[in-house]
């Protein structure tokens, strides 16, 4: 190689606190395949680059932390080394004095070996760790003949209380409003936090030398049509290419998408993981399975169409360093970027600028459990390692993960900075896609609902109340919405008023006071949220969103049925069919190779601004 690459590299290294080996091949200054066969030449051992036989005895995932692996007997080496870093010094310079002979190949054909000889223990593995190790955080088995028939009774003695024309109906109906009151009160009071903002000055974030290395998984299935977006939003990033570990993870008949991301001629940084075949086809089984390949001390989550703001990592190892060890997550702020494709889509904006800009911040500033958004989510790897991963069987493993983090005692914080996403904008995209979010909350709800006093003790009044809320109460309000709205306006606007009882005029009270107070939880995070995006021209469109909950309460009756009849099965949204983009983030660039450049060494580009 010319000196000048090497010497490129050396500072690269130097600058960035790390290892010039890992700069040369992160930066794509070099190929991993000419890096190793080169390694192996120096140590005058064999370079493999065919199948290789692994040996008995072979220990996962240490084997690929450790960079080797037992040979087969009769092979002509006792083990397959492909080291990294620092350890390919180390190598050489212990070579002399090894033992036996060894071979050499690179870190890829070492996963791909080991996933090849050990694919079915690993799928297992991803799968059933959590239901094994934590079985009261897994939502395995579901809900059983004997629960469906006591909830079904707990719901018909309500009922029945609420019928009686007595003082009994009444305590149970003020009992029931009082505890509506209370769950709204947490959106409500979300509105007036003062929480960090998308403008301002430019925080001082961590230089490169004092940045932490970062895993970035992204799960795809079908998502050829997203990857060139998806390589040049993660090509940008503004991070040191030498502490990247980005992965993407594909499913094993997932031929489209493999091609697409074979066309890239992607820097050893970048690695595409075939999940091995298994039960369930979920995005937490494949995260499951990347988990233990991580090798950077934070790890975020990303979504196959996600456009990402370039300096959010660099944001976020920040953030970490400035945040004690119990914050164990934060949430990035998640944005709705095609609202001119159709009205759903104006309305799902409207939804997540009050999730994510109001609510969820809220929610991070007074600690108390927060429900994750799916993506976006950065973790300090060791604490997601600790409480086992995902929940392979749970088709919203955010939310449950949000859970059982706060019940392992960890806080999520606020991470303001923005993800660009595609709204569906058919009707029946988008309900397919709710109502998979909406079973995921009943599962999430069932897992931690079996054991309340214990969850209780965990998470104190408060925390409970407000896990109570956003996770069983999300679900029930959607299912109960269309009935509740009716009644109310009946009682309201029907219902002879003047003559009557205490009583009557008590229940009337309350009836309307629920009315404005849930009006007010929908209407007032929605107008916050638009007005801290910027977004005045959606304003107009908050008033809808009465109307949009009445498609939510549908959903969720749809997750209701699916939830029992199959609960585990995962509802895939298709990307990639945006027609505009507020910010420009989405927009179709023409089809082509894709350059990936060095993060290191390219000056990213302005993030699109935030109106």
């Amino acid at each position: 190689m010319p000196p000048q690459v090497l010497d490129r590299a050396c500072a690269i290294a130097r600058r960035c606190g790390t290892d010039a080996a890992t700069a040369l091949l992160h930066v794509g200054l070099l190929s991993e395949d000419a890096f190793y066969r080169a390694l192996a030449r120096r140590l005058g051992t064999p370079f493999l680059d065919g199948p290789i036989r692994l040996g008995d005895g072979l220990r996962y995932p240490h084997c690929l932390t450790v960079g080797a692996a037992p040979l087969a007997p009769d092979s002509a080496a006792l083990v397959v080394a492909a080291p990294r870093g620092a350890a390919v010094g180390r190598l050489i310079r212990a070579a002399e004095g090894l033992e036996g002979r060894q071979a050499i190949t690179t870190p890829t054909r070492l996963r791909q070996a080991v996933f090849a000889r050990h694919g079915e223990g690993i799928a297992a593995e991803a799968s059933e760790a959590l239901g094994r190790l934590r079985p009261d955080w897994s939502c395995r088995p579901g809900p059983q003949v004997l629960d469906l028939a006591l909830a079904g009774a707990v719901l018909a003695l309500f009922v029945a209380l609420l019928r009686l024309p007595s003082v009994v109906g009444f305590v149970v109906l003020a009992l029931i409003q009082a505890l509506m009151l209370a769950l709204l009160t947490f959106r409500l009071a979300a509105v007036g936090t003062r929480v960090a903002g998308l403008a301002g000055p430019r925080p001082v974030l961590l230089d490169d030398a004092r940045l932490p290395t970062y895993t970035v998984v992204v799960a795809l299935y079908r998502e050829a049509a997203v990857v060139p977006r998806l390589v040049r939003t993660l090509a940008r990033l503004d991070y040191p290419a030498a502490k990247l570990d980005i992965k993407f993870l594909l499913e094993a008949d997932d031929a489209e998408t493999a091609a697409a991301l074979g066309a890239v001629p992607f820097p050893a940084r970048f690695e595409v993981v075939m999940v091995p075949d298994g039960r369930p086809r979920t995005k937490p089984r494949a995260l499951n399975v990347a988990l233990p390949l991580a090798r950077g001390e934070h790890l975020v989550v990303f979504d196959a169409e996600d456009v990402i703001e370039p300096d959010q990592l660099r944001r976020a190892a920040t953030l970490f360093a400035q945040s004690p060890p119990s914050t164990a997550c934060l949430q990035g702020r998640l944005v709705i970027d095609n609202e001119a494709d159709g009205l759903l889509p104006r309305l799902f904006a409207i939804e997540y600028a009050a999730l994510f800009d109001v609510l969820a911040p809220a929610l991070a500033a007074w600690r108390m459990p927060i429900p994750l958004g799916g993506t976006s989510t950065h973790f300090r790897t060791r604490v997601l390692r600790s409480l086992h991963g995902w929940d392979a069987w749970n088709v919203t493993e955010d939310a449950d993960l949000g859970l059982r983090l706060a019940l392992a005692g960890y806080r999520v914080g606020d991470l303001p900075s923005s993800t660009y996403e595609e709204a569906p904008k058919r009707l029946r995209a988008w309900l397919r896609q709710r109502s998979r979010w909406m079973k995921g909350f009943l599962q999430t709800s069932y897992t931690h609902g079996r054991h309340p006093r214990a969850v209780y003790r965990r998470l104190g009044p408060a925390e409970s109340l407000c896990a109570l809320a956003f996770v069983p109460g999300t679900v029930a309000s959607a299912l109960f919405y269309p009935f509740l709205m009716a009644g109310s306006l009946g009682e309201l606007f029907l219902a002879p008023s003047g003559e009557g009882t205490v009583l009557a005029h008590l229940t009337r009270a309350g009836a309307w006071t629920v009315f404005l107070a849930g009006l007010a939880a929908i209407w007032l995070p929605g107008i916050v949220g638009c007005l801290r995006r910027g977004w005045r021209d959606l304003l107009p469109f908050v008033a809808l969103l009465p109307l949009y909950h009445g498609l939510v309460g549908l959903a969720a009756w749809m997750a209701m049925i699916e939830w029992l009849r199959d609960p585990h099965r995962w509802n895939k949204t298709e990307h990639g069919l945006a027609r505009t983009s507020r910010t420009g983030a989405l927009g179709r660039r023409p089809r082509g190779r894709v350059a990936v450049r060095s993060a290191s060494t390219a000056p990213p580009p302005s993030p699109p601004p935030a109106g």
